[in-house]
């Protein structure tokens, strides 16, 4: 199989050759050339002809968001990753890079204390998304026609046994009282097109993982709240959940909701990364399920790797209901693809249909839950 070719760009001679160390010790990848800055690159491309473009954010004469612009003019489907800094200013670029048409982005390390560590959390974050932008999916990320069961509820040491595949038919649901997201790679994009077309009169609240680290998901949650007629937040401990609100989880932190009395509150925790993210969709999930039951709409959005399979599970077994994104119309299918083949989803739509399909489910179990209160 021919390698994957990748062209570096970034005006700082010690990351492009952090970059290309990274990258030479995989035998799928070939590092093909490096500019060290936009328009270099922009002539190199047609020269090595890449399979993808790793493009870093702050450069001068041609900034990354410039170099992205004139490169989607003419390459529309050459997949992009940015590589940005840790930094409000890195966060805000990244996120208009994003919305420009980049396919991902990784941070630069920072704080590492040697360069072998720097190195090894570069290669874990690059390479993986390298190789499913370009459709080399890992084995480990394929989703498989029945991945492994979780532990039930009230016992998660218990030995684990093959998942069996759900019929998607109509079933009995209890009124949906929270909305739950799970999204990763794509994920900003698909929450953009998604949050504006549900209405602000919502009448439960929505709680979303979106894999990223500090900075970028408040930054984030204030993009979505400006182009959204619901109210979108970063999550923060003690802040009871309310209808027509939308929290996302704070980057580097697990979100979870609790229930207390009456109320449902937010809490943070800084337990180890689950399926190596932090915030993990499984976690929320599992205590969205906890708190709310069969009441809860769990949706599965682009995204890499399974995070969210286990915790779709739980939304299932509890008599709950599952929505998860096309292949067509997602960046990566991992994150929906594991739950769509292991057959836990009700509905797999493109991302053009969700919103409306959330909004129906939600207002037709309180409908019939009206009805059923009058017909008594």
């Amino acid at each position: 199989m021919r390698k994957i070719r990748v062209l570096i760009v970034d005006d700082a001679v010690v990351i492009r050759r952090l970059l290309t160390d990274c990258l030479a010790g995989d035998p799928e990848i070939e590092v093909v050339g490096a500019a060290a800055n936009g328009r270099i690159a922009l002539a190199k491309i047609p020269q090595v002809n890449p399979d993808l473009v790793t493009l870093d954010v702050e450069m001068p004469e041609l900034n990354g968001l410039e170099t992205l612009v004139e490169i989607r003019k003419v390459y529309p489907k050459l997949p992009v990753i940015m590589f940005s800094t840790l930094t409000e200013r890195g966060a805000a670029a990244t996120l208009d890079a994003l919305t420009a048409g980049a396919n991902d982005y990784v941070t630069k390390p920072s704080n590492c204390g040697s360069v072998t560590i720097a190195m090894q959390r570069v290669r874990d974050d690059l390479v993986p998304k390298i190789k499913n932008l370009t459709g080399r999916v890992l084995i480990a990320d394929a989703p498989p026609a029945a991945p492994p069961r979780r532990a039930p509820l009230a016992a998660r040491t218990a030995p684990v046994v093959p998942l069996q595949r759900r019929p998607t038919g109509p079933r009995p649901n209890a009124p949906i009282e929270v909305v739950a997201i799970g999204v990763s790679t794509g994920g900003p994009n698909a929450l953009a097109a998604l949050m504006p077309q549900i209405p602000g009169d919502l009448p439960v609240p929505v709680v979303i993982v979106q894999h990223m680290p500090p900075l970028f998901t408040r930054l984030l949650a204030e993009r979505l709240d400006g182009r959204s007629g619901l109210h979108v937040v970063e999550g923060d401990a003690g802040t009871p959940l309310k209808p027509g609100t939308v929290y996302i989880a704070p980057g580097g932190h697990h979100m979870t909701v609790v229930r207390n009395g009456t109320l449902v509150e937010i809490a943070l925790n800084d337990d180890p990364p689950e399926n190596s993210c932090r915030p993990a969709v499984d976690v929320l999930f599992r205590s969205v399920v906890a708190a709310y039951g069969p009441g809860t709409l769990g949706v599965i959005l682009t995204g890499m790797g399974q995070d969210g399979l286990r915790g779709c599970e739980y939304v299932r077994d509890a008599g709950g209901q599952v929505l998860a994104q096309d292949e067509a119309t997602s960046v990566v299918w991992g994150m929906p693809g594991f739950v769509a083949r292991a057959g836990l989803a009700d509905r797999v739509l493109p991302l053009q249909a969700i919103a409306s399909e959330i909004v129906t489910r939600v207002r037709s179990g309180r409908v019939a839950m009206a009805a059923l209160r009058q017909a008594r």
